[in-house]
């Protein structure tokens, strides 16, 4: 009977349909001195500890081992992805990530390698502000959240959910799950050397790495979430210093 009616309810919340997307040129920013003065404390942050440390690790780290932190913090996400696919109705995405789990946690040494990919099992990402999404709940506000940088009312909203309710941290317990822990730091240090270039683009040389840094989030969101409708993507690296949601 339960399960019935859960069945019912997702049905329910599927059927409303993905939220409307806002087109190209809206943007809805109503704390921009707020997110600015965050974003700045964001490059301060990046600028004294997130920028060296990712140098000094991506110089020091040889880059198998980098990627094998890389690829074990990517499969701890797994479960999280398949949770948010069965909530968005997407069986086929769900057992997909399942299979790619199971091949990595064991063919792949506990997610250290990555065998799945190599016979074409590629992950299906997603998280709780793409269910929101699918559930109809409107994008919301641009905010930039400290440390974390840019999100939007919605997917805020989605990252908390999604760190509570990870089925990860209910079966993994300390100390493993501090290594859980210390492999997303090594896999985000990992990240931030890997496009360090572009990053410091965005931060330093930007005109206005506030704005560039909204156009970047909120284009590629958008883009993600509006799946096969490619035609209204809009490439913020065709021009970095011009702002196209200005008033």
């Amino acid at each position: 009977m339960k399960t019935a009616l859960a069945a019912t309810f997702l049905a329910g919340l599927a059927a409303c349909g993905p939220a409307t997307l806002p087109g190209e040129g809206v943007i809805n920013d109503p704390s921009e001195a707020q997110n600015r003065e965050v974003h700045a404390f964001n490059v301060a942050v990046d600028r004294a500890i997130v920028r060296p440390l990712s140098v000094g690790a991506g110089n020091a780290v040889p880059e198998p081992v980098r990627q094998g932190i890389g690829n074990f913090a990517d499969n701890l996400d797994q479960p999280r992805y398949v949770l948010n696919n069965l909530l968005q109705l997407r069986i086929d995405d769900a057992l997909a990530n399942t299979f790619r789990f199971a091949i990595n946690s064991t063919v792949g040494l506990g997610g250290l390698l990555d065998p799945a990919s190599g016979i074409g099992l590629h992950a299906e990402a997603t998280d709780f502000g793409e269910t929101l999404h699918v559930w109809g709940a409107p994008e919301g506000a641009y905010v930039v959240l400290p440390v974390l940088g840019p999100s939007t009312s919605r997917d805020t909203v989605g990252f908390v959910v999604d760190r509570a309710m990870n089925p990860v941290r209910f079966f993994v317990e300390p100390p493993e799950s501090y290594y859980a822990t210390a492999a997303g730091i090594g896999g985000a240090l990992n990240t931030r050397y890997r496009f360090s270039d572009t990053i410091d683009e965005l931060y330093y040389e930007s005109a206005d790495g506030y704005a560039a840094a909204r156009i970047l989030y909120l284009s590629n969101r958008r883009f993600e979430l509006r799946g096969e409708a490619q035609d209204d993507y809009f490439d913020p690296y065709t021009e970095t210093y011009e702002d196209p949601y200005a008033q």
